[in-house]
Order: C-alpha cells, then structure tokens, then sequence
C-alpha cells in the first residue's frame, strides 16, 4: 500500500492506494460498504485499484428488461450504486474512489465530471478521444462505450466507481442493454491499441486519477 500527499491545497487529504488485484465483486462490495461505515473523519481516503471475475451487477436504478437474456454462467448482483446493469470481467480496470466528501469539499457531479477527466487524459496518452455524455455517465468512443461509472454516497463519503475496458472478452454485455442504453456497443483500448500493456494501464489510471483529486482545490472541474 502506497501513501501519497499533495503538495497543494489539498496537503493535508493523504490518499492510500490498494492494489488489490483480481477479487471476487461480493467481497469487494462488502469491503466497499464496510470501510464507508467504519470511517471516521480521520481516516485518509483510499482508491482501490481491481479486477472482478465475470459479474453482471445491477444499479438501484436497474429495470428487469435489460437483462433478460442473460449469459447463464455468470452471476448478477444487485448493488446500491446508481445506473443500470453492466458487466464486469477479467481484462477490465475499476478504480473505487472511497473518498470523504465534506472533507474534499467535492460534490457527487463534480466527482462525476473529476471521474470522467480521468478515463479522457489516460485514453489520450494511448491516442484515443474519448467523450463524457451529459445524459449517461461514462466515457464513449466514436459512439460506443468504453467505460462505466456509477457512484454511491452514504455519510458524504463515496464508494463504487469507474470501470475501463481495456484488454477483456465484450461478449457477456451482448446479452443486456448495457447502463440501459439501447443498441449501445461496447469498446475497449484493445480495439484502438492491440498491443496495449494491461498492467501499465492500470497504474496510469490510478496516477491520473490522484494527480486530478490533488488539483481539485486548484481548477475548475
């Protein structure tokens, strides 16, 4: 587990990184829930860096029509996170900000857009344009999806998350309607950049993501 501490405004906001591999999605939900409960206003924010096994999961929002065809081997889970279904697998990136809201002084839509700015500067390091929908949180290239994002806050502290798809198998989301978005496809880095390091990706994304929380107090989101 590494520390790292701004030098900016937010000196004082100390973020941990929890590389945590490839982990069963129950158990890291269950992690989720139970570090947001426990925390106490002293406790140093945290952004998990994982992967899941194959895992459909559905959002509070979630409507039974989008997944009525689904691949009969691989579990749906009913999480508190906002949107619709989607599916989680080997070869896909998630980054779980668990982060103190208040204390960042960060609103649920500018932790949004904050999430969005992310995927975007680490897709244009790897010479993809990416784009955020105002109507469907995520990131879109040339109009397919490559990344999901859905957040939950409880006691003005966040947890779920931005899910990149990077290197993994897309076939499971041909059986629902992927974040609810009708005849929405599905993308990965893959497509654009086949030879893409899957492990390299993951530790710019989590460098993106601390760099832009450590300027959040500085810029605009």
């Amino acid at each position: 587990m590494d520390t790292l501490t701004p030098s900016a405004t937010a000196a004082d906001l100390p973020i941990q990184i929890q590389h945590l591999g490839l982990i069963d999605y129950q158990v890291c939900y269950q992690a989720m829930q139970d570090f947001t409960q426990q925390r106490d206003p002293d406790t140093p924010d945290e952004i998990w860096l994982v992967e899941h096994p194959p895992v459909y999961t559905q959002g509070l929002k979630g409507d039974a029509k989008h997944d009525q065809n689904l691949a009969g081997n691989i579990p749906l889970i009913q999480t508190d996170r906002g949107g619709q279904i989607t599916f989680h697998g080997p070869g896909q990136w998630i980054v779980y900000p668990l982060l103190d809201l208040k204390r960042r002084k960060l609103g649920v839509k500018a932790l949004v857009r904050l999430l969005e700015k992310t995927g975007i500067q680490l897709l244009a390091d790897y010479g993809i344009t990416a784009e955020a929908r105002a109507d469907a949180p995520g990131l879109y290239v040339a109009g397919q999806k490559i990344a999901s994002l859905g957040l939950k806050v409880k006691r003005q502290c966040s947890y779920h998350g931005l899910a990149l798809n990077v290197a993994m198998d897309l076939t499971p989301f041909q059986y629902i309607t992927p974040c609810g978005l009708a005849g929405m496809q599905m993308t990965q880095i893959r497509e654009h950049r086949p030879n893409v390091d899957f492990a390299q990706v993951g530790e710019a994304l989590v460098t993106h993501l601390v760099a832009a929380l450590h300027a959040q107090g500085t810029s605009s989101l």
